[in-house]
């Protein structure tokens, strides 16, 4: 009887609010960074995301809770790239230098990445997400996430040193799961290469370049900038000359002019989630992966 309630106050004292505050507050703008940064950090951190899994970070309207969010973090991980810029704003209004740029907890997770489709910025009131510091949907490619989680790691390790080996292990572990896992997408997603994609959202050059996809058109007009009846236009005939059977859309994503392109090429849909959390299933980094992959593989195989 005095072993068992030993081990339930143990179990109280780890529930407690005073626990979780020994764990390092942590605040990510979106859930991809959230899920990273739980891979280094595991049970010695409490990370919390801004944007919700279903929201573009790029049309982010960030909430007055969220300044309180940071004022309680002890580090701060960003996509960066142009994607989260309303988080300056938060971290003006928060007043805390140590997670702002420059500070020990400040993380802008795109450092060390190869950015593709880098480009000068165009300005004005139709341009939409320019992309000018390149297309930030740099973690759509799984062998990104080791530059990434090494950053984080890094950070880490620098406002917490007594835990900087368990972290590194926790690291470890995950970059040796996902060696693995990415070998086996590799193969399940062989029989795709060259086959030719069309998207609603340029989210995917990354993922593209990794598993040899071909992405030839995107429905919107740029980044951010629903299309022109001309446009779609342009997609169709796209899509019939070079025979593309696989349409892709987020689940944010308006569905509309999607179904008409559909409806007009005969293409299957596919759903895909751009962000861990965006669709069942994709409850973390990995997962996230895994079933973007079922989709793309299972759509191709009914072509």
């Amino acid at each position: 009887m005095v072993l068992r309630f030993a081990v339930l106050a143990a179990w109280l004292a780890l529930l407690s609010p005073a626990f979780a505050q020994q764990r390092l507050q942590v605040v990510t703008t979106t859930t991809d960074m959230r899920s990273l940064t739980e891979a280094v950090g595991r049970d010695l951190i409490m990370a919390v995301n801004l944007v919700p899994a279903s929201m573009d970070a790029e049309d982010y309207q960030p909430k007055p809770q969220d300044v309180l969010r940071i004022k309680n973090a002890q580090m701060l991980v960003r996509v960066g790239l142009d994607y989260d810029l309303w988080v300056d704003r938060l971290l003006a209004q928060a007043g805390k230098p140590e997670i702002s740029r420059g500070g020990p907890g400040y993380v802008d997770a795109s450092f060390a990445i190869a950015v593709l489709e880098l480009r000068g910025m165009s300005v004005g009131p139709g341009d939409g997400h320019a992309h000018g510091s390149g297309n930030p949907h740099y973690w759509l490619d799984p062998k990104n996430a080791e530059i990434i989680t090494g950053t984080i790691l890094e950070a880490l390790a620098r406002i917490d040193p007594a835990n900087a080996a368990s972290y590194q292990a926790n690291r470890s572990a995950f970059l040796a799961r996902l060696g693995a896992k990415l070998v086996e997408w590799e193969a399940k997603l062989a029989p795709l290469k060259g086959m030719p994609i069309v998207a609603y959202h340029n989210s995917w050059p990354y993922l593209a370049r990794r598993f040899r996809l071909d992405f030839v058109g995107f429905i919107e007009t740029k980044p951010g900038v629903p299309p022109s009846p001309a446009h779609l236009a342009g997609i169709v005939k796209t899509m019939r000359e070079r025979g593309v059977r696989i349409l892709v859309r987020e689940p944010q994503e308006p569905e509309r002019d999607v179904a008409f392109v559909a409806s007009k090429t005969g293409a299957a849909i596919v759903k895909l989630a751009a962000s861990v959390g965006a669709l069942p299933r994709t409850d973390d980094y990995i997962s996230l992966f895994d079933a973007n992959i079922k989709a793309l593989t299972s759509a191709a195989a009914k072509q």
